[in-house]
């Protein structure tokens, strides 16, 4: 049984962002701890208000009166927080947000929390635009347990380095992580049989749910075949055509429920880079989910863990500010594949490979590291693995991963 740890990772990014804008948006999975994260903030602050949508005495308030966070008692100088949960479910949320920041800011403070919804309806139209920042939170991860704060410089600085990290320390969550879950009530039950009751009504209920109330889908039962489908082909290029051809359904309506799973953080996909890499192969994207645990295959697994990992420093980065990153893959037509590169403004900064117990370089990642002249790290699900190993004037660490990605800030 592990004891419930404050989100400190998330709780700094806040505390930054919320001294420099007065709305703030924070989206991501849901059960990922969101609401948790709103209620810690909002009970150490002088004077706030927590609002949720969902529950019905709220939500009756929010229609009578739309200004009902007026009545908060505020202490003198003070600017109190409003928290708005699941705000996104109101009929013109994006008005109503842009009426309270145009209207309210400089005298209230707004934190707004909620699912995929506040990315899906970012691009249409832009009545916010200008008016808030947003970070996303993700499901418990190596880099957020051992690192109290989003630190770019100081991750990409240690890249090829031995990690100081004892394997002691990390054993435990990592086994979480790799049987649970990093979501927040699987992960701290430790418990397997925990996860797998959560899991049985998770997804359905996202799809069943959100899914279906934000575009009424009629074919949802063809759409829960299809995500089905989607473990087995995580790690490899996804064939939008292969899958249609198996639910007798058109390859543009596999490609628009993929974006609806990416949309609602079921899922996420890399595409492979294509620049100064001669001979790239341009199309299939890599599918990974934000549950792993859905991945039966082992090595499968472990990728879609790093995945993870790489997915969530490389939002977190760009969402503070250090710049903006990019995750793809590598691979040429002669299919020699690098599973991970990370850029910074398409600029190519580092990669890593994924071998559930080579410790032995492989020649993919040698050969593009020639190419690319970047640091290089090959991840493995090893105990007690460290090692750098010259390739000219580059260097490639083989490290195991665990320890590796609790560096990983």
């Amino acid at each position: 049984m592990f004891i419930m740890k404050e989100r400190r990772y998330y709780l700094s990014t806040w505390k930054e962002f919320d001294a420099h804008k007065r709305l703030i948006l924070v989206s991501g999975p849901r059960q990922s701890g969101k609401t948790t994260l709103a209620k810690s903030i909002a009970g150490s602050e002088p004077s706030s208000l927590y609002f949720n949508y969902d529950i019905p005495q709220h939500r009756r308030t929010l229609l009578e009166d739309p200004t009902f966070f007026e009545k908060v008692d505020r202490k003198k100088g003070d600017v109190p927080l409003v928290v708005l949960d699941e705000i996104h479910k109101y009929k013109g949320w994006k008005n109503y947000l842009k009426g309270l920041y145009d209207g309210y800011c400089d005298g209230y403070r707004f934190l707004v929390t909620g699912s995929g919804r506040l990315d899906l309806y970012q691009r249409r139209g832009d009545s916010l635009a200008g008016r808030y920042w947003q970070f996303h939170l993700f499901p418990f991860t190596m880099g957020e347990l051992f690192r109290d704060r989003v630190d770019s410089e100081g991750a990409v600085s240690r890249l090829c380095e031995i990690p100081d990290i004892s394997e002691p320390e990390v054993g435990d969550p990592w086994n979480a992580l790799i049987r649970c879950s990093g979501f927040p009530e699987p992960f701290l039950s430790g418990e397997p049989r925990t996860y797998r009751r959560w899991a049985a009504g998770y997804h359905r209920q996202v799809l069943r749910e959100d899914v279906r109330d934000a575009f009424a889908v009629k074919q949802i039962d063809t759409m829960e075949a299809l995500y089905s489908l989607l473990p087995a082909r995580v790690g490899s290029g996804f064939s939008a055509s292969g899958c249609a051809e198996i639910l007798k359904v058109s390859p543009s309506t596999v490609s628009s429920w993929l974006e609806v799973f990416r949309r609602f953080f079921l899922i996420f996909s890399i595409q492979p880079y294509h620049r100064k890499i001669s001979r790239s192969l341009l199309k299939e994207p890599k599918l990974y989910f934000y549950d792993p645990v859905r991945v039966d295959d082992e090595a499968a697994r472990f990728e879609n863990i790093i995945a993870l990992e790489l997915k969530r420093a490389t939002s977190l980065w760009t969402d503070s500010g250090y710049g903006d990153y990019g995750l793809w893959y590598l691979r040429t037509k002669e299919k020699r594949e690098v599973d991970f590169l990370v850029t910074r403004d398409q600029v190519p900064l580092f990669m890593v490979e994924a071998k559930l117990s080579d410790p032995e370089a492989a020649s993919p990642l040698v050969s593009f590291q020639d190419a690319l002249n970047v640091p290089a790290v090959q991840l493995v699900n090893r105990p007690g693995i460290g090692r750098v190993i010259k390739n000219g004037r580059n260097r490639i660490l083989i490290a195991t991963a665990a320890r590796w990605l609790a560096g990983l800030s």
